[in-house]
């Protein structure tokens, strides 16, 4: 009853939910007139056709009874006419009070006053005292997967959402949401936009613009991170006082660039982690498949430390007696210097020099054409829309126009030659079908897919995919290295690389007995005491006290083990 006040407040004050109110009000008017005419004519027809005569009050009783089809048969018509009018009194009570009136009144009276409570039910502004806190606007893949780390890593957050009854579903499912539009000046003050760490705008580039343009008004000193579809808004985003602009989908291009194999062997690099630099080195056509991790001899011959093997989507601990296969990705970490000392040495192997077949030519295709051309890969576009094959003529090698699911046209493109293919297509559906098509067609190619729902990570993996980025997971990722004020390392959409201090209770054990492989499913690539960073360890490796220890595994995992022992 509480909320009751602030309901009817709304139900008055919003247009519509008072134009409602005010057609219920007519309709019961309406039915008010019709029980008035029922008991006029009930008196008359009493009066001259069966001549009885009853009180004003027994009419109206009468037609209440017989219009809600109580009828008690204390009164009733001995005549035709009246018994017939009697007939047209029950079935307008029973059209206008028994069918037509729940309905009316469930859509214009039930449904706004539920509404009202659902608006009020959800708050609209934070905490009083609330400060570093990170602003989400809006409710899609991205901020889902930002709320979630955020939540794993007990950073305070907000969403803003302008529809109260989704604001409310969230509510429900735990989701820190704060219900008001995102154009408005009175809900950022209401977020304390002004006492926030990072407010993130992830919409359309003109919504986006005004979102900016709103929050730097409340908010001087913001730092804003907004995503951008199209690169000239970068410069708008940039003027309207964006701290960051995000392009993904160019940012998608180039990453998804970088897991492919073309030209001399030599690794990738995908981060760099202090001073060291992440990078991928594929076994594919190198000689080092069929041998175990400890006949290659890498770290012995270049000082590059293998932190962990990729197999088929999945991230294994790299032991001395891993057998690697021609789909082994290797995962290093190493030094500028160390990454050359490998090109160098896999220089005499030669993967494949034929083009990159590329599927798709949208926004994030054309991104890693451009990517691909910078390094001057050759790469050849299948689409089927003919007006995206006209705009990627200038920079592709060659241009199919046709369905991929086509193999003459697939066949055009050189898949049998190809060294790798890209599905960059934003369907799910389509890139799984290709991936097992593609590999069917060519079992040597290296299929490097983005994905859009999560949830369809691991059917792509087991359709034939050697890597998967989604868009909703780089950006995650992009947007808290940006929080955590250092460079990105993507390395999949679970597993991460991080640093953190010795825990006192492990400072003085050796990696073995601190049992964070075992019990955590963390593995220990690196530790760190001053300005000394040591890597390529062993399990009897001992764990500095007072020192950082750099750890690999699933963002799940780095929270157990700050709720454990941080």
């Amino acid at each position: 009853m509480k909320f009751l006040p602030a309901q009817l407040s709304y139900l008055l004050r919003d247009r519509d939910a008072r134009q409602s109110v005010v057609s219920l009000m007519r309709y019961v008017a309406f039915i008010a007139g019709v029980i008035l005419l029922c008991t006029i004519l009930f008196h008359l027809i009493m009066l001259y056709d069966e001549g009885r005569e009853y009180s004003w009050v027994t009419g109206l009783y009468w037609t209440l009874t017989v219009m809600t089809t109580l009828g008690f048969g204390d009164i009733t018509f001995q005549g035709d006419l009246g018994r017939l009018f009697s007939v047209l009194v029950l079935l307008s009570g029973v059209v206008l009070l028994l069918i037509v009136m729940p309905f009316v009144f469930i859509r214009l009276f039930f449904g706004p006053w539920l509404e009202a409570q659902v608006r009020n039910a959800v708050p609209r502004e934070v905490p009083e005292g609330t400060k570093n806190h990170v602003i989400l606007c809006g409710w899609d893949a991205l901020t889902q997967g930002l709320a979630h780390r955020m939540q794993l890593h007990s950073i305070d957050h907000f969403v803003i959402d302008p529809d109260p009854v989704r604001a409310a579903q969230l509510r429900d499912e735990g989701v820190s949401v704060i219900a008001g539009e995102i154009d408005s000046r009175q809900t950022y003050e209401k977020v304390r936009a002004s006492d926030a760490q990072l407010l993130v705008a992830n919409s359309l580039d003109t919504v986006n613009t005004n979102i900016v343009l709103t929050a730097r008004d409340v908010a001087k000193q913001l730092p804003i991170l907004a995503t951008a579809d199209e690169e000239d808004s970068i410069d708008i985003l940039e003027l309207s006082g964006c701290t960051h602009v995000l392009a993904l989908k160019k940012r998608l291009g180039e990453m998804l660039v970088n897991r492919i194999n073309t030209g001399h062997a030599k690794s990738h690099v995908i981060g760099r982690f202090h001073n060291l630099v992440v990078a991928e080195f594929l076994v594919h056509r190198t000689g080092f498949a069929g041998r175990t991790l400890g006949e290659t001899q890498i770290r012995e011959s270049t000082g590059v430390t293998v932190i962990g093997i990729w197999e088929g989507g999945e991230l294994l601990r790299a032991k001395s007696e891993s057998v690697l296969t021609e789909r082994s990705v290797l995962l290093l970490l190493a030094t500028s210097e160390e990454l050359m000392e490998l090109d160098l040495l896999m220089v005499i192997y030669d993967t494949n020099y034929s083009p990159v077949v590329m599927i798709g030519g949208g926004k994030v295709g054309r991104a890693a054409v451009s990517e691909l051309r910078r390094r001057e890969f050759p790469v050849h576009v299948v689409d089927r829309d003919p007006g995206v094959c006209q705009k990627l003529e200038a920079e592709a090698d060659r241009v199919v126009l046709g369905d991929a699911a086509d193999r003459r046209v697939l066949e055009r493109a050189g898949i049998h030659e190809a060294p790798a293919v890209l599905l960059t297509t934003n369907d799910d559906a389509v890139n799984i079908y290709l991936s097992i098509y593609c590999r069917k067609l060519n079992p040597d190619l290296r299929i490097v897919s983005r994905i859009t729902h999560q949830r369809n990570v691991e059917a792509i993996y087991r359709a034939g995919a050697d890597f998967v980025v989604s868009y909703s997971s780089l950006g995650v990722e992009t947007v808290l290295s940006r929080l955590r004020g250092g460079k990105l390392v993507f390395l999949d959409e679970q597993v991460e690389l991080f640093s953190v201090e010795v825990p006192k209770a492990l400072g003085g054990k050796s990696i073995q007995a601190s049992q964070l492989e075992s019990d955590f499913e963390l593995h220990v690539v690196a530790v760190q005491q001053g300005d000394n960073l040591e890597t390529g360890l062993s399990p009897e490796t001992i764990l500095p006290s007072g020192g950082e220890m750099v750890l690999l595994g699933k963002s799940e995992e780095r929270q157990r083990l700050h709720r454990a022992y941080l």
